[in-house]
């Protein structure tokens, strides 16, 4: 791909378009950033990023900077034109002011200023300005330094001119930034989440440079990204497993007016990865450009199947065979995006499907042609899935053949609770038949079941979900759960409104934990997706001081409690300690694990799907070797017989 041109071009007040309207943002920020969490603070930053990166999709800028500060605030530079200073005609403020202070302001409306943007409708510097305890930009222009300070919002100061004596040529925007505690409450930036985004940004523009300095860590770190075949590059970085393609395919084209590049590559894992990106912000739930990729995929492959007597006429490969194992990345750079909602999280024009689509089928048919023995690998690989995906039809038929809300249906082993109402009943999924009996006693029958898990269950990260059906416990879990697996689920036939992974906290337990979650995860995310999932939290230790009764979940939490209390000279009549749920008697277990008013839960959720993809993968799938370094690199304690 070449590299990004320097461009010299008219860009005055003129350009920038006004469309009105700030104070809101402040009283609804969700509205505008999604949340008011991590999430939420993220966003306001991203905007920033995207407005350099614009520059330099636009052609103009070369190099962007990312400082994250030991206050939690963050510094976003460019050699860009710089935001322009002179007065707008509209407002009467200087055009940088209005681009910062005025929603739907800046100069993605007008067509000579910016070809292709990621922000569309000028509401992401001002957003961040608003949400902001301060802000402050500079301009670097026409021999001069520009610079205004704002507070939430709110410019503190004129714009200040001075000249830029040592800087005489230097051109650009300098946007430094920090978020609002009372809008996102103390929240700190996560260092290795802004490394990753200015990471994945130098994937999707190649030929820029992208710094990033870390004065959060001990001592400063400063890392830089510059690659010149970004997008494989990212589909390599994305990979797991091995692969099975000697070449990796890539296509770089424009149809009608749209940038297409794609590449993939074809591992021996179960799963597929496709990351969707319209003018480098990634589209979370896909749109146009994903279907238009998977519609070419498909048909590309059973075209190429058909015609070279590797399918014959009877056998024809649907999407989910295809995609088995595969890694992708789908980016399309054009005009005039068409996002759902500001966070931008789906792309709907509807031409891009048929530009995405027509490019890469052309590509794919010429690729099969070039390097026949990986079009064989592709296509025995999803004939593979497709007889897979056949056998976990017939299991999962088998197991919702019957009513699952009817007692016949049920797994033997399962104690249900008598209410019928999703939302008020919880099931408990519990480590072996000794705590199953103890939480059978303990439960409150009326909202809780119980479901004990002997052994272990088997890996759904290593197989196929016709194998993982074979398995009597996974069995028996989907069965009670009710709502059906993989692409066959339907929420509206969950049986509980809460799922409890209740296991020993000790090393067996964790794991059947961990198998669990991989199972869901992999088979039943919407389970995750929709808040369902929660882990107990049993406590570890008892503690008994006079006639009184203390719980704790970690021994440093019981030695802290303890040292209080001989301090404070009161006797420690005893101290006990649980080594699994088996140890504790039905009252025990429901006083400190069950009862909704005294426990303690973990929800499970989802902050980042590709990262937790990347980690189940790792922890749970194949290959040894990260593994083995991930348990080096974080276990307090680690033993490994290698």
């Amino acid at each position: 791909m070449a590299k990004t041109a320097i461009k010299k071009s008219g860009y005055d007040a003129a350009n920038i378009t006004v469309l009105k309207g700030l104070e809101a943002v402040r009283q609804r920020p969700a509205m505008y950033v999604g949340s008011t969490d991590i999430n939420g603070m993220n966003h306001i930053f991203y905007e920033v990023l995207d407005n350099a990166i614009d520059e330099a999709l636009a052609g103009f800028a070369t190099h962007i900077t990312v400082i994250l500060g030991k206050d939690n605030s963050i510094t976003v530079q460019d050699n860009g034109r710089g935001i322009p200073v002179d007065i707008h005609p509209e407002t009467g403020k200087s055009a940088l002011e209005t681009v910062m202070t005025v929603l739907h302001a800046g100069g993605k409306f007008d067509k000579g200023s910016y070809k292709i943007s990621g922000g569309l409708h000028g509401v992401g510097m001002s957003c961040t300005n608003a949400l902001s305890i301060n802000m402050t930009t500079k301009v670097f222009r026409n021999g001069k330094v520009y610079q205004q300070d704002y507070k939430q919002g709110i410019p503190q100061t004129a714009l200040i001119e001075t000249k830029a004596t040592h800087h005489a040529g230097r051109t650009g925007t300098v946007q430094h930034f920090t978020p609002d505690p009372e809008i996102f409450g103390d929240i700190q930036y996560n260092p290795k989440t802004i490394e990753t985004r200015i990471h994945y940004q130098g994937f999707l523009t190649s030929g820029i440079t992208f710094t990033f300095v870390n004065e959060m860590a001990a001592t400063p770190v400063t890392k830089r990204y510059y690659f010149d075949k970004g997008i494989l590059s990212f589909v390599h970085n994305q990979m797991t497993g091995t692969a099975i393609m000697k070449t990796p395919f890539y296509v770089q084209k424009e149809k009608d007016d749209i940038m297409v590049e794609v590449g993939f590559i074809y591992t021996d894992t179960m799963s597929d990865k496709i990351r969707t990106f319209a003018n480098n912000i990634e589209n979370s739930e896909g749109g146009t450009h994903l279907a238009g990729f998977k519609a070419a995929l498909t048909s590309a492959i059973n075209k190429y199947g058909l015609g070279n007597k590797l399918l014959d006429d009877k056998t024809k490969l649907e999407g989910e065979d295809v995609r088995e194992g595969l890694t992708a990345i789908v980016s399309v750079k054009l005009g005039h995006p068409q996002y759902e909602g500001q966070t931008k999280i789906k792309l709907n024009n509807p031409e891009v499907k048929s530009a995405v689509q027509a490019v890469v089928s052309d590509a794919l048919a010429e690729f099969f042609t070039e390097n026949p023995q990986d079009a064989k690998q592709i296509i025995s690989r999803a004939v593979l899935s497709l007889k897979a995906r056949n056998a976990a039809k017939a299991a999962r038929n088998a197991i919702l053949r019957k009513n699952a809300l009817t007692f016949t249906a049920l797994p033997g082993k399962l104690a249900d609770c008598s209410t019928k109402d999703k939302d008020k009943s919880e099931i408990f999924i519990v480590e072996g038949d000794s705590a199953g009996g103890s939480a059978k006693q303990g439960r409150d029958r009326e909202f809780q079941a119980i479901l004990p898990l002997t052994g272990k269950p088997i890996n759904a990260e290593k197989h196929r979900v016709d194998r993982v059906l074979q398995n009597d416990r996974l069995k028996d879990l989907v069965t009670a759960l009710g709502c059906g697996i993989a692409d066959q689920m339907d929420m509206s036939r969950l049986r509980y409104g809460k799922i409890i992974i209740m296991t020993d906290a000790d090393v067996d337990g964790l794991h059947i934990t961990a198998l669990v979650l991989t199972f869901f995860y992999r088979f039943m995310r919407r389970l995750i997706d929709d808040g369902r999932v929660f882990i107990a939290q049993p406590p570890l230790f008892k503690v008994e001081v006079g006639k009184e009764k203390y719980w704790f979940v970690s021994e440093p939490e019981k030695d802290t409690f303890v040292a209080q209390q001989l301090k404070a000279g009161h006797k420690i009549k005893s101290v006990q300690r649980f080594k699994g749920l088996g140890e504790m008697n039905p009252e025990q277990l429901k006083e400190t694990t069950m009862d909704p008013e005294k426990r303690v839960l973990k929800k499970v959720s989802i902050a980042d799907a590709a990262a937790a993809d990347q980690l189940f993968d790792m922890l749970m799938g194949n290959e040894v070797a990260p593994r083995k370094k991930f348990i080096l690199q974080y276990a307090k304690y680690a033993m490994l017989d290698v």
